[in-house]
C-alpha cells in the first residue's frame, strides 16, 4: 500500500487554476507563504496596491515569514502606498523592522490602485487576482504564467521609488 502526500503528513501541492472570493484568496496567500516557508523558496515578491485585505497581521502568517526569513532570502513588497498595512498589519510591521536586510519596499503613489497588480510571485508559483474587488483570479506553475506576470510587475517596479522604510528618523 502506498502512502499519498497527505496520509505520509506532507503539505499538499498549492492549487492550480482560478479561485474566486476573498477567503480563498486569503487563504491561498497563506498557503503560499507556508509552503515558501517549508521548500526553502529564495525568492518573493508581494504586490498590491495596499495590502489592506491580506492576512499579513495574522500571528500564524507572522510565524510563517519568521520561518521563512534565512540567510539568502530576499522579499520585494510593491505597492501603491503602505498606510493600510502599517495601520491594519502591526505584526506584519514588526517582523519587517527586524528583518529589514532581506525586505525590499517600493512604492507607486501616482499609479491607480484598479489598474494595480495584485500578486504573489516566486520562482515555483505565483498567484495573480485579475478582479480586486470580487477577489478572483489565478494561481499555478505554469512558467508562461509566471514569467508573464513577472514581466508586468518588473514594469510597475521600473516606476517604482523607495517606500516603506523600516524606521523613520527625526531630527
Amino acid at each position: 500500500m502506498q502512502m499519498t502526500d497527505a496520509a505520509a503528513g506532507a503539505a499538499p501541492p498549492l492549487p492550480q487554476g482560478r479561485f474566486a472570493g476573498r477567503d480563498a484568496f486569503r487563504q491561498l496567500v497563506r498557503d503560499a507563504l507556508a509552503c515558501a516557508a517549508r521548500e526553502g523558496w529564495r525568492e518573493l515578491l508581494l504586490c498590491d496596491a495596499s495590502f489592506e485585505d491580506w492576512p499579513l497581521g495574522e500571528r500564524a502568517v507572522a510565524e510563517t515569514l519568521l520561518a521563512w526569513s534565512r540567510n539568502g532570502r530576499r522579499l520585494t513588497l510593491l505597492a501603491c502606498g503602505y498606510a493600510g498595512l502599517q495601520r491594519q498589519h502591526p505584526r506584519f510591521v514588526a517582523w519587517r523592522r527586524t528583518w529589514d536586510h532581506i525586505i525590499e519596499c517600493r512604492g507607486c503613489r501616482q499609479a491607480d490602485p484598479l489598474e494595480f497588480p495584485s500578486v504573489v510571485w516566486s520562482p515555483a508559483w505565483t498567484l495573480q487576482r485579475l478582479d480586486t474587488r470580487h477577489s478572483t483570479g489565478w494561481c499555478g506553475s505554469e512558467p508562461e504564467r509566471r514569467v508573464q506576470v513577472r514581466e508586468c510587475v518588473d514594469e510597475w517596479l521600473r516606476k517604482s521609488a523607495a517606500a516603506f522604510p523600516a524606521t523613520t528618523l527625526g531630527l
